[in-house]
Order: structure tokens, then sequence, then C-alpha cells
């Protein structure tokens, strides 16, 4: 490749699945610094080639070098992470940050800058997650002696330099939660009913095992936390557990398609918007506004909330969804605080 390409290099990696994959270098062996990593897609390392060769000043040196490197860092970048969702939250935070601040040196790169692209960015609660990224990408350079720099931001987080966040509110009443669940297919039902009961997260009903017995066990996928539930004591989860025996799948997941497949999450997205637009249709048709406004505004991943609001204290709601602090419980999880009259 040095002919078409000069200075670009390759390294090939064989899995343990025996899978091989190629990355790709920019070799920097003439200037006595390590090789600029450029990834493992071709196409992608040969446009952060042709930025560094051609116009060296915007890559070398720059945050995109550390973009670039975390990447693919195995160790403690992007793939160090093992749960899939919060790999593919960070790539797209990634995807967003990287024009911005890709081409900018280290030093351009102040707090009166961060806070500009807050202002600027309409999703402010993004916005704040992408900085938080940038902020674990900068740490994670300085390490890899890629800057000296401290965070811009280090030791300001009572100075509310960050977009405020207002939490979420609704309460996801019965009539609601009930339209949407008689529109959906017996798969979408159980992973209702699963979440509601027991407060599990959408990831976690769907990579939960089925137990031997009654007993359903989880080590949570985000916290790693674990937590058991006796199925028999549910008004609901009995049943879904014997139609999964009957069904007599070859996975081990306890939520299983009717063709004995395990459960993917975007099937489950596609068959709730379409359960909670048909739902919407018969209350429109009803002449019940409120209840399509309603309606439109949940999302599957409210079974976690109706969990919450379904329990008979706060301090349930807290051990229910496994928070460490009540207070957590409380901010997102509104309206489970239940109060007895004095007098």
């Amino acid at each position: 490749m040095t002919g078409k390409y000069p200075r670009l290099r390759s390294h090939s990696r064989k899995r343990a699945s025996g899978k091989v994959t190629v990355y790709y270098f920019y070799d920097m062996r003439l200037e006595g610094k390590p090789d600029v990593p450029l990834g493992s897609d071709f196409d992608e390392a040969i446009k952060r080639w042709d930025e560094i060769h051609n116009r060296k000043p915007r890559i070398a040196g720059t945050l995109e070098e550390a973009f670039a490197a975390w990447e693919i860092d195995e160790a403690e970048g992007l793939l160090s992470y093992t749960n899939a969702e919060t790999r593919r939250g960070y790539a797209k935070h990634l995807r967003r940050i990287r024009p911005p601040f890709g081409e900018a040196t280290w030093d351009q790169v102040d707090l009166p800058t961060i806070k500009g692209y807050l202002r600027a960015r309409s999703a402010k609660t993004q916005a704040n997650r992408e900085m938080a990224l940038l902020s674990i990408i900068w740490n994670w350079a300085r390490g890899e002696g890629m800057t000296s720099l401290p965070w811009p931001a280090a030791g300001m987080e009572k100075s509310k330099w960050k977009n405020a966040e207002k939490p979420r509110k609704i309460k996801v009443l019965d009539e609601m939660w009930e339209a949407i669940r008689y529109e959906g297919n017996q798969t979408l039902q159980d992973c209702m009913d699963l979440g509601a009961a027991t407060g599990m997260r959408l990831t976690d009903c769907t990579e939960v095992l089925l137990p031997k017995g009654d007993i359903l066990h989880l080590e949570a996928s985000k916290t790693g936390k674990e937590a058991e539930w006796d199925m028999s004591l549910s008004a609901t989860l009995p049943d879904l557990l014997r139609r999964r025996r009957a069904l007599g799948a070859d996975h081990l997941m306890l939520l299983s398609t009717p063709q004995g497949k395990p459960v993917k999450l975007r099937a489950l997205s596609y068959q709730w918007d379409k359960a909670r637009a048909r739902a919407a249709v018969k209350a429109s048709i009803a002449n019940d506004d409120d209840l399509v406004s309603k309606i439109r505004a949940l999302y599957l991943r409210d079974a976690r909330k109706r969990a919450a609001q379904k329990s008979e204290s706060l301090e349930a709601a807290s051990e229910l969804l496994q928070h460490s602090d009540k207070r957590i419980t409380e901010r997102h999880y509104g309206g489970v605080r239940k109060l007895k009259p004095v007098a």
C-alpha cells in the first residue's frame, strides 16, 4: 500500500472467534512518534490518511487523533465497553462531537468553547452527554500522552456550566398502558408485562434467562447488580412463564417470539410503534384527545416507570429499580411517593 498511500500501514489481528480484523495506521516512525491509528474501516482510514498526509496540521496533535485512537482501543477506549447499548450511545455522541472539535488543537478547547457548544446545541440533554464523552476521551488522551492539559471543566462541577436538565415526568396510567397493550402482539405484551412487573430495563427484559423454577434471576447489564423475583407472586408473570415453557424454544431467554426465536429490541420497538399508533387512532375515533396525547407521549421503556409508580412506597420503588439513592428514584420516577393523611 505504500505506493498509492505512502506511510499507510496495516496490522491484522485474529480474534478468538477466528475472525481477522485489519487495523490501519499512519507511519510516524520518521518523526520518532507513535503511529496514528486510523481505525479498521478501510474507506474511513483512507480519509484520515489523506487528512494527515496532505493536511497534517489538521489531525496530528488535534483532538481527532485522540478520537481515532480511543475509538479502536480495546483496553480502555470504546471497544472496552461490553454493554452494546453503551457502545452505541458513545459511538453516536462521538459522531456528533467530531465535526466541531476534531480539527481543534488541545489548547484551542477551553471552558468558554465548551459552554458555547452547549448553548448552541438544540438538544440540550444530549449536549451534556456529548460533553461527558469528550471529558472521558480527554482524560484518556492525557493518560496516553497526547496532551498534558487538564479537562477544561475540571473542578467546575458546582458552577452549573452544563445545560439544565428537566427530568421527563409522566404518569403511566392504566388506560394509556392497557390501550397500547391491547393492540400489541403476544411478544410485545409479554415484554410490557415483564418490564412493568419487575422494573427491568428493556435490554435486560430481552436478555434475562428462562428460570428453571419460579425464581427469576438477573444480573443487570448496565450496573452489574443482581436481583431475584419470585414469579409465582406476580399476577401476570406465571402466564408468561407457562407460555414460554410450552413453546419449547431452543434458546435460553425468557422472552421469545412465537417462532421460538430470541426477541430483539428493534423488533420490539417496531411492534410498540404499531400498537401505540393503533391505540391513538382508536382514542381519536372516540374523540378522547387527552388520551390520544398521553398515548403518543408514552415509550416502551416507561414500563420501568410504571413499575415504580405501582410500588407501594418510594422506598419499595427504589429497591425494585435497584437505585443506590432514593433521590434518583424520586427525580426520575416522580409520583411514586404515597402518603397517608394524619388526621
